[in-house]
């Protein structure tokens, strides 16, 4: 027997050693902080042009990170942008491809592996605290975020409660919290968030933390104080009133909805000043990425006058078409131990790039039908190892009704491939444009390229597969 006591004893030293060696791999994986902001265009930030009001703390993500130029959103509106962003799919693959009326079959499927259980099965804690989009968060089971890969989450209940800051209630894993009249929800959810960095930051165990959060979408609500401020910078818009609607929740009508728009950026750009502030408070800014961008679009409810703030920063279209307006979004990105500081990116990419760009990331295994490519190496600095889309593509579905009930059909549908875009709008013929030469689709050259029309086409029919949302 005496041979066996060296191996049983390694046997044992291993399994000693074996916690003190996964916190070690676990600390050297970098936390991630990705936040979201909600029908925020391409020119709604100062780093994008913004001219009228000024994003400072977001544009650190730029000057001390990477910004991208060429990223796209998942779709033109919410629900099936994020379905994107939590599967790894594109919109013609993916379960979600329009907003369905009452949030019907906007749940994740519980048999796929989607982004946040990427982070799970590498060892991170992960929480959630803001628009859900996705479903009822207050059902519980696969409608709940918990469901899914998060350890914790703070939501409003549904998709069309968050059409107002000024809820009854809010979800707190699974059980909903009535709220006391006048709570700005906003501010709660990111003390929410900032509280989930902290509480994880000491704990040593690396953390992803979503913060999908409303601002900038639907009622033009803010703090009091900060849209007092703008009313006075502009008073000429006093006589303009913002209307929107929440379901059966409260949502106030906003005097100057102008001034609320201008408010609520201002809000939001401090509150990633705050996260910021407290990654470095902590000592853990080196090694946490800080991602930023936006779900689709600009748009035009609530109020939001998206012609006055130039919110597509020119570019045509907005949300709900697939013009480079309605799908173009900011990106941002910043690990000041690895993403060198004030670095540019035309790298052409899209949400279904995050998972398996967080599975390279993680070490983890990318699941089966994700449509996405990391792009680790861009973020690296790796360009000459950074692999590129054949091709993105997008397709929107719009809802109708008529003598047989609620239908939806196809809509829309958009290609890109290299430089070239192509367009389709149910009942018009197909666009064809040179993003290179026409960056805000002014000349329509189809009728000069039908051979990259007919490209286009194959690829708008080998991307697009069948798809029944009921």
């Amino acid at each position: 027997m005496k041979p066996l006591l060296p191996l049983f004893k390694l046997v044992v030293s291993a399994w000693i050693l074996l916690p003190v060696t996964l916190q070690a791999v676990q600390a050297k994986l970098p936390n991630v902080i990705y936040i979201l902001a909600d029908d925020l265009g391409y020119g709604d930030l100062s780093c994008y042009g913004q001219e009228k009001l000024k994003t400072p703390n977001i544009d650190r993500l730029a000057s001390e990170g990477m910004q991208f130029f060429n990223h796209y959103s998942g779709n033109t509106v919410c629900s099936p942008s994020r379905a994107c962003l939590m599967t790894g799919q594109h919109s013609g693959n993916v379960y979600l491809r329009g907003n369905i009326p009452n949030e019907e079959h906007c749940e994740l499927d519980p048999a796929m592996t989607v982004l946040p259980e990427i982070f799970k099965q590498a060892g991170y804690a992960t929480g959630a605290y803001g628009k859900w989009g996705l479903g009822h968060t207050h059902r519980g089971g696969r409608f709940s975020p918990l469901s899914h890969g998060f350890d914790e989450f703070y939501c409003w209940k549904s998709q069309t409660i968050a059409h107002t800051y000024f809820p009854s209630s809010i979800v707190y894993n699974d059980v909903e919290i009535p709220l006391q009249e006048g709570t700005y929800i906003h501010d709660t959810i990111m003390e929410r968030a900032i509280g989930f960095i902290e509480r994880n930051a000491y704990s040593g165990k690396p953390f992803f933390c979503y913060i999908p959060t409303a601002i900038p979408h639907a009622a033009m609500h803010a703090p009091e104080n900060l849209h007092n401020k703008w009313r006075e910078i502009f008073p000429e818009f006093d006589d303009k009133i913002g209307k929107y609607a929440a379901g059966e929740e409260a949502c106030p009508d906003v005097i100057n909805p102008i001034a609320g728009f201008a408010a609520m950026m201002e809000r939001l750009d401090s509150d990633v000043g705050a996260i910021l502030n407290s990654l470095q408070a902590l000592g853990i800014d080196d090694n946490t990425i800080v991602m930023f961008s936006s779900d689709n679009g600009a748009h035009r409810e609530g109020g939001h006058d998206p012609d006055f703030w130039n919110s597509t920063g020119n570019l045509r279209g907005g949300k709900r078409d697939m013009h480079e307006g309605g799908i173009r979004v900011p990106f941002l990105a910043r690990w000041p131990e690895t993403i060198r500081a004030g670095s540019k990116s035309d790298h052409l990419s899209a949400f279904w790039d995050l998972l398996p760009t967080f599975c390279d990331l993680t070490g983890q295994p990318v699941p089966p039908n994700v449509d996405g490519i990391s792009f680790l190496p861009e973020l690296k600095g790796k360009q000459a190892q950074q692999q590129a889309h054949p091709y993105l593509y997008w397709e929107f579905h719009k809802w109708d009704r008529n003598a047989e009930g609620r239908k939806s059909y196809l809509f829309s549908q958009a290609a890109r491939k290299g430089n070239w875009k192509a367009y389709y709008e149910q009942g018009q013929e197909m666009q064809l444009f040179d993003l290179a030469k026409d960056p805000y689709e002014q000349n329509d050259l189809a009728r000069r390229h039908p051979e990259i029309v007919s490209q286009m086409l194959q690829i708008m029919e080998q991307a697009h597969s069948p798809y029944d949302p009921e």
